[in-house]
């Protein structure tokens, strides 16, 4: 069964201008799509409630905030059991330095992005937030040297 929602062309442009930039006022959008404003509302509105549309979100420069350091946390947990993997997501999720949380499979069990002042700042983050854990069986650390923003997300071409 899938989750997808039908769209329209209407419906993915506006996803797409949005996603470019997610201050547009709904009389640019409008514009830009060629239906009235309050028609472009409406749909945004339903796409909202569809749930299309999970929220919009600030994005801040990491370094201008002095976290100039970035890396990715590969985290192997071991035993991989659902009553040790809860408490260990929510304290990562809650530790100011995590930007991104993943499950994965595979040998590797989570994926964290974070971001921290410094080399000493990285190291101390592995040792006192990650390794002190009994759950964490290893954590393999890759420095992220540069980052890009990707194109709009939707959905697969029709075939």
């Amino acid at each position: 069964m899938s989750d997808s929602v039908a769209l329209d062309p209407v419906d993915l442009h506006i996803l797409r201008l949005l996603q470019n930039d997610a201050r547009t006022t709904y009389r640019e959008l409008a514009a830009e799509v060629g239906v009235a404003a309050s028609t472009c509302l409406d749909r945004v509105a339903r796409l909202r409630r569809g749930g299309v549309i999970l929220g919009d979100r600030l994005r801040l420069d990491p370094a201008k905030l002095g976290r100039g350091l970035q890396a990715l946390l590969l985290v192997q947990v071991r035993p991989h059991r659902r009553e040790l993997i809860g408490p260990f997501v929510e304290r990562i999720r809650s530790l100011p330095e995590s930007r991104a949380l993943f499950h994965l499979t595979g040998p590797d069990d989570y994926l964290v992005q974070v971001a921290v002042t410094d080399a000493a700042d990285l190291q101390r983050l592995v040792l006192d937030e990650f390794t002190s854990r009994r759950e964490v069986a290893r954590v393999d650390t890759r420095l992220i040297f540069q980052q890009w923003e990707c194109g709009p997300l939707l959905p697969p071409a029709a075939n």
